[in-house]
C-alpha cells in the first residue's frame, strides 16, 4: 500500500508539472496557430483555443490513466473522495495536493524559462482582479460549476471518450470566459500555487483564501449535490459497509 501510494504521489508530482507547462503555452499556441494559418477574429481565437484545450484534455486523460490515476487537480480529487467516487483517503489526500503544488511549482518555472521571448508576456497564471471577498466567491462558484460538470460527463455522461473530453472542454473554456475578469481563473488551486510562487504570491492570505479554500468549499458542495442527486452512499458509509463486511 506504501509502495502504491508513493507511486500516486511521484506520478501527480509528474503530471502535474507537465500539465501546467503545457495548460500556460494554450495561449501562445493559439496565437501561433492563427498566425499560421492567417486566421482572424474572436470566433476563429476560440475556435482554436477549443480544439487545443480539448487535444490537451484527451491526452492528459489518457496519461493519467496510465499512470494509475494520476491528478494535477487537487479539487478533483477532493470532490471525487466527497462524492464517494474516489479510492482516495484523507492520508493520501494529505500526501498527493503537495505534490501537485510541487508539480506545478516546476512546471511554471519550466515554461517561464523556455517560452520564446515574444510570448513570455501572455504567461503569469490567474491572478486577482477584483476585491479578496468577490474574488473568493468568483472562484467557489467556478469551481462549483466545473466541478459538478466534470462529475456529471465522468459519471453519467455519454460513453464516448471524444464526447466527454469535448463537453468538458468546452465548460473549461466558458468559465475562463466568465471568470476572466475576477480572478484569472483558475480553478485549480495547484496550478495558482504554481504560478504564485513564480510570482512571490504563493504565502499571502489572498492565495490561499482565493485560490485554496474557496475553491475546496466549491468543490464539497458540488459532489455533495451530486452525489445528493444521484443517490451516491458517502465514504463513511461505503467504510462502515466494508467493516460490516
Amino acid at each position: 500500500m506504501a509502495q502504491s501510494l508513493l507511486t500516486s504521489v511521484i506520478a501527480d508530482a509528474v503530471v502535474t508539472f507537465l500539465w501546467v507547462f503545457s495548460i500556460s503555452s494554450l495561449g501562445p499556441v493559439t496565437v501561433a496557430i492563427l498566425a499560421a494559418l492567417q486566421l482572424q477574429g474572436a470566433a476563429a481565437q476560440l475556435g482554436v483555443s477549443l480544439l487545443v484545450l480539448a487535444v490537451l484534455l484527451f491526452c492528459f486523460t489518457a496519461l493519467c490513466d496510465v499512470a494509475g490515476g494520476a491528478s494535477f487537480n487537487p479539487t478533483g480529487l477532493a470532490a471525487f473522495y466527497t462524492a464517494g467516487l474516489g479510492k482516495d483517503g484523507i492520508v493520501s489526500m494529505a500526501l498527493r495536493f503537495p505534490a501537485q503544488a510541487a508539480g506545478a511549482v516546476g512546471g511554471a518555472i519550466a515554461i517561464t524559462e523556455l517560452m520564446p521571448e515574444q510570448y513570455k508576456h501572455m504567461l503569469g497564471g490567474p491572478s486577482l482582479k477584483v476585491d479578496l471577498h468577490t474574488g473568493a466567491i468568483a472562484e467557489g462558484v467556478l469551481t462549483f460549476v466545473i466541478t459538478l460538470a466534470v462529475l456529471w460527463v465522468v459519471v453519467k455522461g455519454p460513453k464516448n471518450p471524444i464526447i466527454k473530453t469535448l463537453l468538458i472542454s468546452v465548460s473549461t473554456l466558458c468559465l475562463v470566459l466568465a471568470g476572466g475578469a475576477y480572478t484569472g481563473p483558475s480553478m485549480n488551486p495547484a496550478n495558482a500555487f504554481g504560478w504564485a510562487y513564480v510570482n512571490n504570491r504563493h504565502n499571502t492570505w489572498e492565495q490561499f483564501y482565493v485560490y485554496w479554500i474557496c475553491p475546496f468549499i466549491g468543490a464539497f458542495l458540488a459532489a455533495s449535490v451530486f452525489r445528493a442527486l444521484f443517490n451516491i452512499p458517502s465514504p463513511s458509509s461505503k467504510a462502515k459497509k466494508a467493516k460490516k463486511a
